[in-house]
C-alpha cells in the first residue's frame, strides 16, 4: 500500500494526536486539510473512523468502516470498526454477522473474539459469550490476563459475566 504523503501524512498523524488528546474538534480541522488524493486511503479512513467513533456518530462511522473494508480487504480493523459501529446502532447480530466469519480469517486479533463476546452477551447467549472470550484470552496469552481480565471488567457489554470473568 502507498503511504500517505507529505504534508497530507502530517494532517493524519496530527489529527491522531488530537484524538489521543481527547479533542475530535482539532483533530477534525487537520482531517479537513487532508487532499481528495489521500481521502480514501485506509490509513486517513481509519483516523476518519476513530473520529466519528469520538464524536458518537455511529452511523457516519459505519461508512467510513466500510470505505475502510472496501480499499484494504485485508485490513481487520475496517472489518472491526464495521461491527463495532453496527452494535452501537443497535444491530448488534449484524455485528456478530460480520464478524464471525473473521474470527478465523484473522486468527491472531484476539479483539474478534472478544468482540463477539460482548455481542453474544449482548443477546442473551452467556455460553457462547463465555467461549469467545477464552478464545480472546489465549490470543492475549499469560502476559496479557491480568490487563484482558481489567479490561473485560470494565466493560459493560459484559457485565453479566463478571463473577465468570474473575474467575479467569
Amino acid at each position: 500500500m502507498v503511504l500517505v504523503e507529505y504534508p497530507d501524512r502530517h494532517f493524519v498523524q496530527a489529527a491522531a494526536g488530537w484524538l489521543e488528546l481527547g479533542n475530535p474538534t482539532e483533530a477534525a480541522v487537520e482531517l479537513n486539510q487532508v487532499s481528495q488524493k489521500h481521502a480514501r486511503h485506509p490509513d486517513v479512513l481509519e483516523i476518519r473512523w476513530r473520529l466519528c467513533a469520538a464524536k458518537l456518530d455511529w452511523k457516519e462511522a459505519l461508512e467510513v468502516a466500510q470505505a475502510v473494508t472496501q480499499v484494504a480487504p485485508e485490513r481487520p480493523s475496517g472489518w472491526i470498526h464495521k461491527s463495532y459501529s453496527l452494535h452501537e446502532l443497535k444491530r448488534t447480530n449484524e455485528a456478530r454477522d460480520v464478524l464471525s466469519p473473521l474470527a478465523k480469517k484473522f486468527p491472531k486479533e484476539f479483539i474478534i473474539p472478544y468482540n463477539l463476546a460482548c455481542y453474544a452477551c449482548a443477546t442473551g447467549d452467556l455460553q457462547d459469550a463465555q467461549t469467545w472470550l477464552l478464545r480472546a484470552l489465549k490470543i492475549k496469552g499469560k502476559e496479557g490476563k491480568e490487563e484482558f481480565r481489567r479490561m473485560a471488567l470494565e466493560d459493560p457489554d459484559l457485565h453479566p459475566l463478571r463473577d465468570y470473568i474473575r474467575t479467569l
